[in-house]
């Protein structure tokens, strides 16, 4: 939890995330060794934040450029580190070293994907293999981009801040992109035990907030805002006593968090009001979630709304998830076997081919339609595709439901594009 905020404050005080990346993980491994005999501290954060940046000191005394370096930061380094936690710099009007370290990350000297992949693995505290499972590509891929992506930082010497002007326009999509990314992580994990990681969603949404009120005009960034307030209100509705996943329709929508639906509601709105009748892609996306959050049952959803929603986010944001998730909402508003043509066309996209949502949804319109044995065939598959014990083994279950030929259980929650 502590590891992004050390890496960021960290930056700005050494101005290379490679090394940034290295100083915390030592002040890691330092708590590891002394916390067990000497007990936690009461501030954790600070105690780490400490220790690293004592370490930054050391480093930069090591370094050629120690004076330099010292003059630069000024009195935040003398020579006894006093016991601080994280520091903010004064420059920019943000005050907050994350939101700057996904500026830098994000900086277009780097790719797309290297700019998505960095911000993840410092921001999110993702592994690589997370990583690649949200960007559907192989794990070395991704590690290979985070290398040359911190090489490439360091070799330009990005300045640790917040751009303006138009380089801030050109920048935002790819960290829109990248908070989003982070939510979702943390909304549906992709590996591990947990069904869902809510310190990811809640750093998602602290990012996004932050980014609403630098760029106020900007409707994406209140459509992302909407889209992460929305479905961050079902949280306590997701999983059960022990942890296993509620499936939407299952959910006790008394258990979803109110304010959450009024605020994101309330800031689509907004969004489509500066979006002028021409929405991006998040302000359709909070759009959809909005459908889920108005309805009072299930039942009452209005997915014909929601298979034009999507139909228009093809349009604005095409890919192959974009279109399974049109298929669920054609499945629902029109009939399984409408949703299972648009599945089938699915299954030669190479990008999907080992996306364990794809047998997934075509396990339950198959089990729909009451073809029981080829639906088991399918959540079999997407249950061994999975890295997610929790949804491996709701997977499996709804499996052995088809087994028995009983009616599957309605598709789990598939209100955001990938």
């Amino acid at each position: 939890m502590e590891a992004p905020r050390l890496v960021a404050g960290l930056t700005r005080l050494v101005r290379d995330v490679g090394v940034a990346e290295e100083l915390a993980q030592d002040a890691l491994v330092a708590a590891l060794e002394q916390w067990p005999s000497d007990g936690v501290p009461n501030n954790p954060g600070a105690w780490l934040m400490t220790t690293a940046k004592r370490r930054a000191v050391d480093h930069i005394r090591r370094a050629e450029t120690y004076r330099r370096k010292i003059e630069e930061v000024g009195r935040e380094l003398p020579e006894s580190v006093p016991d601080i936690g994280t520091t903010v710099a004064e420059d920019d009007g943000i005050g907050d070293d994350l939101l700057r370290l996904v500026f830098v990350a994000c900086h277009p000297v780097l790719s797309t994907e290297a700019r998505t992949a960095l911000t993840l693995r410092l921001l999110g505290g993702l592994t690589t293999g997370e990583i690649a499972r949200a960007f559907l590509v192989p794990e070395s891929t991704v590690a290979q981009r985070i290398v040359r992506a911190k090489k490439t930082l360091a070799a330009a010497r990005v300045p640790f801040e917040v751009p303006r002007g138009d380089e801030l326009a050109d920048r935002l999509a790819s960290v829109l992109e990248v908070v989003y990314l982070i939510f979702n992580e943390g909304y549906s994990a992709t590996s591990g035990d947990d069904w869902m990681r809510p310190a990811l969603c809640e750093d998602a949404l602290r990012l996004g907030r932050v980014l609403a009120r630098l760029v106020p005009r900007e409707p994406e960034a209140h459509g992302l805002i909407a889209l992460m307030e929305i479905q961050a209100s079902r949280t306590g509705a997701r999983t059960g006593p022990d942890g296993e996943p509620i499936l939407l329709a299952d959910q006790n929508r008394a258990r979803w968090d109110r304010l959450l639906i009024r605020r994101g509601l309330a800031a689509l709105e907004h969004a489509e009001a500066l979006a002028g009748g021409r929405p991006g892609p998040y302000v359709l996306q909070a759009a959809i979630a909005a459908c889920h959050a108005r309805a009072g049952r299930f039942a009452d959803t209005d997915w014909q709304l929601m298979a034009r929603l999507y139909e228009r986010l093809a349009t604005v944001a095409p890919s192959p998830v974009v279109e399974l998730n049109r298929a669920v909402a054609l499945s629902r508003a029109y009939g399984p076997a409408a949703g299972l043509e648009l599945v089938d066309q699915l299954l030669a996209v190479p990008a999907l081919r080992d996306y364990h949502l794809l047998p997934s949804v075509r396990g339950d319109l198959l089990a729909r339609l009451d073809r029981h044995a080829e639906a088991r065939a399918e959540f079999t598959r997407a249950a061994s595709l999975t890295r997610n014990e929790r949804e491996r083994g709701l997977l499996l279950a709804r499996a052995e439901l088809s087994r028995e030929s009983r009616p599957a259980d309605p598709p789990r929650d598939r209100s955001r594009p990938g």
